[in-house]
């Protein structure tokens, strides 16, 4: 009987193999993109990223984009639209710098951190209006549809400024002027 029970220890732990223990920790939050970076002071590991189905709706799509209601634009949603880099008197992480001198045309240092936006006033989605969160905001254009805007996006990534489809997804709306 001992001998049986030996035999069987044996052949299991030569038949068993290790199994490759991770830590399922996820140090990205699954909005962040090369589009919209997120702030975190660590690094990050690279993941891919799958294009959603309900996207796909917007991608082939035009409009007409008034800027600050002074000159009228098409834009295809497709291609988002590179419309400058860091605004003169900006931080280097300028997203709350930039979209400060959109909103009020000048920059406003206590807005230059992205969860300071935050503290105005919460609000529903209508252009004008700013979705923010900690590590990012953006200053909401034009309504596509859903939870789809096209969005005024300072520091979209690559240090640039885009005017490009954005979702909502985990962004608090404020009104900056309420």
């Amino acid at each position: 009987m001992i001998k049986l029970v030996l035999s069987a220890c044996v052949f299991v732990v030569a038949t068993s193999t290790a199994a490759e223990a991770r830590s399922y920790r996820n140090f990205q939050a699954p909005e962040c993109n090369i589009t919209m970076p997120c702030d975190f002071s660590y690094a990050q590991p690279r993941r891919e990223r799958v294009s959603r189905p309900s996207l796909q709706a917007y991608r082939a799509t035009q409009m007409t984009v008034t800027n600050a209601g002074y000159t009228a634009t098409t834009v295809s949603v497709t291609g988002d639209r590179v419309i400058g880099g860091r605004p003169a008197g900006c931080p280097s992480s300028f997203c709350g710098c930039g979209a400060a001198i959109r909103v009020f045309g000048h920059v406003v240092p206590e807005l230059n951190l992205a969860s300071n936006w935050l503290r105005f006033p919460r609000a529903s989605p209508a252009p004008g209006m700013v979705a923010a969160r900690r590590g990012h905001v953006f200053v909401l254009e034009q309504h596509l549809g859903g939870d789809m805007w096209m969005a005024y996006d300072a520091n979209s990534g690559g240090h640039a400024t885009r005017l490009h489809a954005r979702s909502l997804r985990g962004y608090t709306v404020v009104n900056p002027r309420g």
